[in-house]
């Protein structure tokens, strides 16, 4: 069936209508009643953790509870870190990044990172701290529409 969908305008009404068009020109209308509770999410979706502010050493246990949990309520392998809102980076960031990656890995999963401050980039490669950050490509991918460049005189491979 080939469709176009048409929902009812306004918030909070309880049922959605959907008008689909068969091939041979004949129309078909369906209803069915919103389900309650919160929206389906996509499960490729990966939950997030916004790391607010300098984050003390008292909440970090709070936050790698956290951490397991968004791992152990869905299908999902990976936490989300926000960590814009962390301030300038330094080694009780590190600290707590590294404990929220061993929870994660503990619970089966792994942490990737949004929005790093460069500084944090480079000061957790200092250290030999590895993560993921969200939009770079994977090491083993080259990214998109990069091609090796050849010189002229180069010998053929």
């Amino acid at each position: 069936m080939h469709g176009a969908c048409s929902q009812p305008s306004g918030e909070g009404r309880g049922q959605v209508n959907v008008i689909l068009t068969a091939p041979a020109g004949r129309t078909v209308a369906m209803s069915y009643s919103r389900p309650r509770g919160l929206p389906i999410v996509d499960a490729m979706t990966p939950p997030v953790l916004v790391l607010p502010g300098p984050v003390t050493r008292d909440e970090v246990s709070a936050l790698s509870d956290d951490v397991r949990a968004l791992l152990r309520a869905g299908p999902a392998r990976v936490v989300v870190c926000d960590v814009g809102g962390l301030g300038p980076p330094g080694l009780a960031t590190v600290d707590l990044l590294a404990r929220l990656q061993l929870a994660a890995r503990r619970a089966g999963g792994r942490i990737r990172l949004r929005d790093p401050d460069p500084a944090l980039c480079a000061l957790l490669d200092l250290v030999g701290l590895r993560f993921e950050v969200e939009g770079q490509a994977e090491e083993r991918e080259p990214a998109l529409g990069v091609e090796e460049a050849v010189e002229p005189g180069d010998p053929a491979v």
